[in-house]
């Protein structure tokens, strides 16, 4: 085994990194209505939430659940919010389960301005845990194991 960090080029991220923002919260622009969900790549719509594959997961089927409303703080979520919230993340449980049979699922929170797309000071799962991780699928391929597998 070589001694040290291996290093997994990835300079197709780069574009993403240096793109112009856009108007707006990149997750609000992906729920917004008359977003095509496959180019979105929007697994589940409710009426308060939705589950979105991450666009650059740590491991096939990495989603989140958000709420439609574009929001600063958990504790800020209305009532009904939280509850289609949660419900949103137990579905994406059993979807994930259905879809690839895991040995286990971890589920997390991204709370900050520096949770998403954490560029501040960056180090992530990858780089703390493993020496590289390769995806064996590409997203849209993830998007529709999860929706033929998201339940009704």
């Amino acid at each position: 085994m070589a001694e040290g960090l291996g290093h997994l080029w990835a300079g197709w991220r780069s574009a993403y990194l240096t793109a112009p923002p856009g108007e707006g919260c990149v997750l609000c622009r992906l729920v917004a209505p008359g977003v095509d969900d496959r180019e979105g790549h929007v697994v589940w719509r409710g009426r308060r939430a939705a589950a979105v594959l991450n666009a650059y997961p740590y491991t096939s089927g990495h989603l989140m659940v958000l709420p439609t409303r574009h929001v600063g703080e958990l504790e800020d979520l209305e009532p009904d919010e939280a509850a289609e919230l949660w419900l949103g993340v137990r579905q994406a449980v059993v979807a994930l389960k259905t879809a690839y049979h895991p040995g286990g699922i971890n589920l997390g929170a991204n709370l900050g301005r520096a949770a998403l797309p954490r560029w501040d000071g960056d180090t992530n799962f990858m780089t703390a845990v493993a020496d590289v991780r390769v995806l064996p699928e590409p997203l849209d391929d993830t998007w529709a194991k999860l929706r033929a597998a998201w339940p009704a």
